[in-house]
């Protein structure tokens, strides 16, 4: 296990989350390599977009992993213009989380989680690293990252 996987699961022991984190030999980069690596469906995976507002506000968009973020759609909910998508260098420096890695908390930012994930019951998300998942119900991902449910799909 890696730093970034340690630090992650610290986190989550930390702040009394439930959660199953899981590592592999093959890259969880993708939705699809990581459904391969899990033997799970891509349905029940999530993606993190990162972003970043013109006032250097960090932003999580949290999405099914067979959706897209919207940035308009993220602009209007936080009532600022459109944010940019974070470059992989930002990431790492403002998650602490490698880009392909990066879980849905753990580090300071706004996270907004697309209304279409509450009927879901578990989920994957990053574990810290490109070779590792995090498996979490919908009610700790939220106790996890505070975040709250808006729409931010396409």
């Amino acid at each position: 296990m890696n730093v970034y996987e340690q630090k992650l699961k610290q986190y989550l022991t930390d702040n009394n989350i439930e959660f199953e984190h899981l590592s592999f030999k093959q890259s969880c980069h993708s939705v699809a390599d990581a459904a391969n690596a899990a033997d799970a469906s891509t349905d029940d995976f999530v993606k993190n977009i990162c972003m970043v507002d013109k006032d250097c506000n960090f932003i999580v968009a949290i999405v099914h992993g067979n959706d897209r973020a919207s940035t308009s759609r993220v602009a209007k909910v936080l009532g600022i213009e459109r944010p940019n998508t974070a470059t992989p260098e930002q990431i790492l420096e403002r998650t602490g989380f490698p880009c392909g890695g990066t879980p849905s908390f753990g580090f300071d930012a706004i996270f907004l989680i697309d209304e279409k994930l509450q009927d879901r019951d578990v989920v994957y998300t990053g574990g810290g690293s490109e070779n590792s998942l995090t498996k979490i119900t919908i009610p700790e991902l939220c106790k996890a990252n505070l975040g709250k449910f808006v729409r931010v799909r396409k």
